[in-house]
């Protein structure tokens, strides 16, 4: 009987997969960057009008894709 680990290098060392029912913990301090850079703090959203939330929005998003966290 053999044992799969959840969490891998792939072949070649160049990415991390994190297969079914795996895992990732981050501990206190941290971080996930985009090539050592860290994405820029999105200030918390306190406004009530539609459209500057919407902007805040996409600018999370925007950030979120810059660390590639979500696909472009």
């Amino acid at each position: 009987m053999g044992f799969q680990t959840r969490i891998y290098k792939d072949e070649g060392g160049d990415r991390q997969t994190v297969a079914n029912e795996g895992e990732i913990r981050m501990q206190p301090g941290s971080l996930i960057t985009n090539n050592g850079t860290q994405a820029a703090n999105i200030a918390t959203m306190t406004a009530s009008s539609a459209a500057v939330s919407f902007a805040r929005i996409n600018s999370i998003i925007v950030a979120l894709r810059g660390a590639r966290i979500f696909a472009t």
